[in-house]
């Protein structure tokens, strides 16, 4: 009797103990993946966030920026480590609908090994031009490339990203036939393009928009809920029948498959209380993008839409990595 006694309270002491562990969640430091270099939208996006987010947790959250082959090095990582909540990762639409639409070894399935937290942000793409290039705005460019066939080209931040991805999808809708040239990084692409190497890139925004402000570069049309203020006269996809493209790029939080209810809804909770401050919000907005701060399934089920539509792409344009 006293044996069982014994081993009935070290049983409770036990749950107890994890219950307790789970309650006091966080104890310590969490670590946030950003599956790319510092500097780009992703990095700038997770440093806004980590300090309102370490406030509302009670805890430091560290930005650990881990780039490479396109994000997917990084967001590898992310999916196998523990599910406790104290490793979190920035997810962009490249890391889980493009990438893994076109490139099976990936490592990670974005539907299955990750629990989404939230949706931060949404990015405008865009499609931008050479001032050289005689198109310059959409019906013209329309025209020309109609005119001639393969003639053309455009630049991408890599092969898989959502730059390729979204200008194959606008390819697939409207018969264009244009050459990509995918680089390794939005730099180097917006540079070659900059200076007349290649004509067209699709690209995020806030990467872009400094060299439209400057001249060196010409906006023909954007994917955005609506119009952006920067570029008040650039169509968006939606106004020039092509609402399909208008597709904009995300930044959001995912956890590993696995983490509980409860930590996730924790970090949820300091999700929405970062982006309720007014200087967040105005750092946000000022990469050209548009706070979102949506629910766990809500977010899940945008994902899940994203990918589906890119491996649709990848299946009709016949894509692959080469």
């Amino acid at each position: 009797m006293q044996r069982r006694h014994c081993l009935a309270l070290a049983v409770l002491a036990c749950v107890s103990g994890q219950a307790f562990a789970q309650a006091a969640f966080p104890s310590k430091p969490i670590r946030l993946i950003v599956p790319f270099a510092a500097g780009g939208t992703t990095d700038i996006i997770a440093r806004v966030m980590s300090e309102p987010m370490s406030r509302a947790l009670g805890q430091q959250v560290v930005v650990d920026n881990k780039g490479g082959a396109g994000g997917i090095i990084g967001a590898q990582e992310a999916a196998r480590a523990q599910p406790d909540g104290y490793t979190i990762s920035i997810a962009t639409v490249s890391t889980t609908a493009a990438n893994p639409a076109i490139n099976k070894k990936t490592g990670y399935d974005p539907i299955k090994d990750f629990v989404a937290v939230s949706n931060i942000a949404a990015t405008p793409n865009i499609v931008v031009v050479n001032p050289k290039f005689a198109a310059k705005d959409f019906k013209s460019f329309m025209e020309l490339i109609k005119k001639e066939p393969g003639k053309y080209s455009y630049a991408s931040s890599g092969t898989g990203g959502i730059g390729h991805m979204q200008t194959e999808l606008f390819k697939s809708l409207t018969g264009l036939d244009m050459q990509h040239i995918g680089y390794k990084g939005a730099g180097p692409a917006l540079n070659d393009v900059v200076a007349g190497q290649v004509p067209i890139m699709f690209d995020n925004l806030p990467s872009a928009l400094p060299f439209i402000k400057q001249g060196q570069l010409v906006p023909i049309v954007v994917a955005s809920s609506e119009r952006v203020k920067a570029i008040p006269d650039t169509p968006t996809f939606k106004e020039v029948g092509l609402e399909p493209v208008n597709r904009m790029a995300y930044y959001g939080i995912l956890a590993p498959k696995g983490t509980p209810k409860d930590v996730v809804d924790k970090l949820h909770a300091a999700v929405v209380t970062a982006l309720k401050d007014p200087a967040v919000r105005k750092r946000i907005e000022d990469t050209g993008s548009i706070v979102v701060g949506n629910t766990p399934e809500q977010f899940a089920k945008q994902i899940e839409a994203e990918y589906a539509i890119y491996k649709e792409v990848v299946a009709k344009q016949k894509l692959t990595l080469d």
